[in-house]
């Protein structure tokens, strides 16, 4: 198994966490502050590991491309990570998570169109078929409703940016040049675009919702967590992004509606259903293809 699946894996188990984390503060600071919170407490963790990565090695070379793709992929990830709250509002943890997941495939073209990304036959045939599987997951009834309203769309558009974001910080990480999967590229891109979204959100909350600022330093029992498990998925995605296409990488990272499925049923208490069941094997079976075509 290549490396940057195992990474990919890992990196999906703690973006679930910090997921799961991110819907138990919302009711508490609002999905704005929930946002924030990840950004907050992350940007100094991925500020100290580059520190302790420059002991050996020297600072990457910053160029006008990467500045201009890391600010496009702060923007993007932040956007998402707001519209992928209001969703877990709307509808139950998992089904949020699914209507995200239309990353993958979004992934590809926009890999194809702004980085020339290229993909093999079954790839392209594991990406279908987990996309399938999220297709029949997003005609789930939720509540006596279709799934596959207000809350689908929400959850597409967040996919979306999501899916540009990921092509952005790989987009940054290859300007940045260096050796692929070393960890100085990937981490100093997460530091700098970490930063910026703290840095801008924050003042952007201090003009418009100030009270946010202060109720998320009030939760920082949760929302240090929150931005700890959100660094270290950003790092693993980042890391991965050096090595291999954003699509390839965001289709084995579906595997996080296994772990959304089991979150949703063991920690929310939301029962699954048989479609459900049968829409995640779709997207395992997905992963399993896209990871033998790497």
């Amino acid at each position: 198994m290549p490396a940057w699946v195992a990474v990919s894996v890992v990196a999906a188990f703690l973006q679930n966490l910090r997921s799961a984390l991110q819907k138990t503060l919302t009711p508490r600071v609002g999905a704005s502050g929930a946002t924030y919170a990840r950004f907050l407490f992350a940007a100094p963790l991925a500020a100290g590991l580059v520190a302790l990565l420059a002991l050996r090695e020297p600072l990457p070379r910053v160029t006008a491309g990467f500045v201009g793709w890391g600010l496009a992929g702060a923007g993007m990830q932040v956007g998402a990570t707001l519209m992928l709250l209001r969703v877990f509002s709307l509808r139950n943890f998992a089904v949020g998570n699914t209507f995200a997941k239309t990353e993958t495939v979004q992934a590809g073209l926009f890999g194809l169109v702004l980085l020339g990304d290229r993909l093999g036959a079954l790839a392209l045939l594991g990406i279908v078929g987990s996309l399938a599987g999220i297709v029949l997951l997003s005609t789930l009834r939720v509540e006596g409703r279709r799934a596959f309203d207000r809350a689908a769309g929400l959850g597409i558009l967040s996919g979306s940016a999501f899916a540009l974001s990921a092509v952005a910080y790989r987009g940054a990480a290859l300007a940045l040049g260096g050796e692929p999967g070393a960890l100085m590229r990937p981490a100093f891109t997460l530091a700098c675009v970490t930063l910026v979204q703290a840095l801008v959100m924050g003042g952007g909350l201090a003009v418009a919702a100030r009270g946010t600022i202060g109720a998320v330093l009030r939760a920082w029992r949760v929302a240090v967590p929150v931005g700890a498990a959100g660094m270290l998925a950003s790092l693993g995605w980042f890391v991965a992004l050096t090595v291999a296409t954003a699509a390839q990488v965001k289709a084995v990272g579906q595997v996080e509606l296994l772990f959304s499925w089991l979150t949703a049923r063991y920690a929310f208490g939301e029962l699954p259903a048989l479609r459900e069941t049968l829409g995640i094997a779709l997207v395992a079976g997905g992963i399993v293809a896209v990871v033998l075509a790497g």
